[in-house]
């Protein structure tokens, strides 16, 4: 039942089928011009996770962090999955966190990995439900990112 509920249910604000490559007809339009780089920087900086099993959803959020402003994510997780939500930013953004909060809305503890213009955070759902993935940067320069998430 955990195998199928994972492969059938798990949705996320896009429509998602489970391969590393990215599919053409899911990627949205918005701001075309710059996604391009930064959905190469996320599936890059994500890939060493496919060899350990994950499966990288192969839709995309794209969206501005504006004058230091999280932005916020919700998604339905279900309890035992293991999970990592990637994301790109241009390399001279530093600092970015991903933070994510269970369906009580309280801060869930993760597993971190940051670098010029990119963080991820792991974790294992211990519970079934909606949850919030937030990402932001420290400065108050507003910019560009791309966010995936992996599953297994």
């Amino acid at each position: 039942m955990k195998k199928f509920a994972a492969i059938t249910c798990l949705t996320m604000a896009l429509s998602f089928s489970a391969r590393c490559e990215p599919a053409a007809s899911t990627v949205p339009a918005a701001s075309e011009d710059k996604e391009p780089s930064l959905r190469a920087r996320v599936l890059e900086f994500s890939g060493g996770l496919c060899n350990e099993g994950f499966k990288v959803r192969d839709g995309f959020w794209s969206t501005r962090l504006d004058g230091g402003a999280p932005a916020r994510l919700a998604v339905n997780l279900f309890a035992g999955n293991r999970y990592w939500f990637c994301a790109a930013a241009p390399e001279r953004v530093s600092g970015m966190k991903i933070t994510l909060f269970d369906p009580r809305g309280e801060e869930v503890k993760v597993s971190e990995h940051r670098g010029p213009g990119v963080a991820a955070a792991g974790m294992t759902a211990v519970a079934t439900g909606r949850y919030v993935v937030q990402v932001e940067s420290p400065g108050g320069a507003a910019e560009d990112i791309c966010l995936v998430y992996l599953f297994k």
